[in-house]
């Protein structure tokens, strides 16, 4: 039996921002319907790792297929229609006139193509997926009026209707409370669980990568220095001293206690 393609196949990238390297010789492997969590500090690449996938970063060198096309070799805009993108949690002028329900509307053009007019049956997507993420209520209300927490269902509400094959998130709980960090991970758990997606998850903050994570890898000074299940990551001696107090303590699973 040959074995499954990946659906995101890295070979030795190289990605420079004039002098600095950001990646550093990377190769990576995720198979459809993998959980990987990336962890690191600050500047590690972690962010630029998840713009390769896309066909946003300015590869040097190295080759890349997402969903056996070539981000690189013409297909890009056909990857980022099936790819999602969930950055942290932006700064929304209040005076933006855009609605929650026409935000997240932006995802069904993402899918169909900025020239194609939305269907009935995507406006009942729409609502549907508003409902699903918990902030219906909202539609109307104008996304520069949100909260961080709310800010962020109506961005994986956008993506969720662009219905992607791949999902990244980019240190997506980054500047909210606990309680909304504990729904947030919930919501993006359900999201792995119920689609059998395939998720990139960027954090610098093990205690917030969701428990269904089946397998990590660390990042620093542009390149990846480890890659195992969870357990075995804290077996090693430096992301031992840097992540493993975090082992004993309670994770995002259990709901913050009231004042928090």
């Amino acid at each position: 039996m040959c074995p499954t393609r990946p659906v995101i196949q890295v070979d030795d990238a190289v990605v420079s921002y004039r002098e600095d390297i950001a990646l550093e010789g990377v190769s990576l492997s995720v198979q459809r319907g993998e959980f990987v969590g990336v962890i690191g500090p600050n500047g590690a690449g972690k962010t630029t790792l998840l713009t390769v996938v896309n066909g946003l970063a300015r590869l040097v060198q190295g080759r890349v297929t997402t969903l056996g096309l070539l981000p690189y070799g013409g297909d890009g805009h056909r990857v980022r229609k099936r790819v999602g993108y969930v950055a942290q949690v932006e700064k929304i002028d209040p005076r933006h006139p855009m609605t929650v329900r026409e935000t997240v509307m932006v995802g069904a053009y993402g899918r169909l193509g900025w020239f194609c007019r939305p269907s009935k049956a995507d406006g009942r997507l729409v609502d549907e997926i508003l409902e699903q993420v918990g902030v219906a209520h909202l539609a109307t209300r104008p996304v520069g009026h949100l909260s961080g927490g709310e800010y962020q269902r109506a961005a994986i509400a956008r993506v969720l209707v662009q219905q992607p094959d791949i999902f990244l998130f980019d240190e997506p709980t980054a500047s909210i409370d606990p309680t909304a960090q504990y729904e947030l991970l919930c919501l993006v758990q359900e999201i792995h669980e119920h689609n059998a997606a395939t998720i990139l998850y960027v954090t610098h903050d093990l205690s917030t990568l969701p428990d269904t994570c089946s397998r990590v890898i660390h990042m620093k000074n542009g390149r990846i220095t480890g890659d195992g299940s969870p357990a075995q990551m804290l077996q090693e001696p430096i992301l031992s001293a840097l992540y493993g107090r975090l082992a004993s303590q309670p994770r995002f699973g259990v709901r913050p206690a009231a004042g928090e």
